[in-house]
């Protein structure tokens, strides 16, 4: 690692990514503004992970590897490689995905100019597991307002919160709680950070997102590139409860009430920020206006509980007949 602080830190946590993992650095390390440190922090892979990342780390000072010896779930993984960076600047990259080689460069020049900016990402397009492009990522947002609120109206919209991995200021980030261990917990920070500062994102197909069985919106979301094409058809939701195991595996086997989580933390990011009264109370109009329909969802969460607890105390109760008798 260089002892000057680089201008970036570029963090990418990763579990067993070893099939398109050196594409993935290789498109990093092309990049054309190279001011960076990479840490990557392996979330206790069990195939060639680790290997190709020592590798690497050999080969380029600028690349920092740690290994968990445990699986700590998605979100403290993604939470973690933040924690260790330096940088003025942050940029999550995941195991997976492409970029443009001036990705970097055209994001820390908008970043660098204009200091009401802390987000910088580009256009997307989605690509196959081979690179081949499948589309281009049309849902667009008026992230750049001068108006808090009106920046929370828009990351309200169902979207795929692909600017996670653009270029943030790390002051921003140092503001807000990062990612959550619940579902939708990236839509939720990305709602928190805009309500900081305005998002920029550049008119060009810089960012390539890969399409693949293994990711979580293929296990979690079998049907987005369907959303994609139909935005506005609000029955089309992921499976949150699979969502809040897969950010934090400590879930697993609890009785959750994920829809309930998310709706309690839109009403508290509303409180994270300081707005005047006028915004709070826009805000929450947004919220009203935003998830009228989805009131199903709530009482989805209830029914499964019920089910789940129904099912406990059966188990329980036969169990002990079974001694009993």
């Amino acid at each position: 690692m260089n002892s000057s602080q680089p201008r970036l830190s570029i963090g990418l946590p990763v579990y067993n990514g070893e099939k398109f993992l050196e594409e993935a650095i290789d498109s990093l390390l092309a990049q054309t503004f190279t001011d960076f440190e990479l840490i990557i922090s392996d979330n206790a892979s069990t195939d060639k992970t680790e290997e190709i990342c020592r590798a690497y780390a050999k080969q380029d000072q600028r690349i920092c590897y740690y290994r968990n010896s445990q699986n700590i779930g998605c979100a403290r993984n993604f939470n973690q490689v933040f924690k260790l960076s330096s940088g003025e600047y942050f940029k999550w990259a995941a195991y997976d995905d492409l970029h443009a080689p001036d990705f970097i460069q055209k994001c820390v020049e908008v970043l660098d100019q204009d200091p009401t900016i802390i987000l910088c990402n580009s256009q997307t397009s989605l690509i196959d597991e081979q690179g081949n492009f499948l589309q281009n990522y049309n849902i667009k947002l008026q992230t750049d307002s001068l108006k808090p609120y009106k920046r929370f109206d828009e990351l309200l919209t169902k979207h795929l919160c692909y600017q996670c991995y653009g270029v943030i200021r790390a002051s921003a980030l140092k503001k807000i709680p990062l990612m959550g261990g619940y579902g939708n917990a990236d839509g939720i920070f990305l709602l928190r950070l805009g309500l900081l500062g305005r998002f920029y994102e550049i008119p060009e197909y810089l960012f390539f997102a890969r399409h693949h069985p293994q990711q979580s919106m293929s296990m979690f979301w079998p049907d987005y590139l369907s959303f994609l094409n139909n935005s506005k058809d609000s029955a089309m939701v992921p499976d949150f409860y699979a969502y809040s195991v897969w950010f934090d595996s400590t879930n697993k086997g609890k009785v959750l009430l994920p829809h309930w989580k998310m709706f309690w933390e839109y009403i508290v990011s509303v409180w994270l920020v300081k707005l005047s009264l006028s915004e709070r109370l826009r805000c929450y109009a947004s919220i009203s206006q935003k998830l009228k329909g989805t009131e199903y969802l709530l009482l989805k969460d209830l029914i499964k509980v019920w089910q789940l607890l129904w099912q406990r105390w059966q188990r329980t109760f036969f169990k002990k007949r079974r001694i009993t008798s």
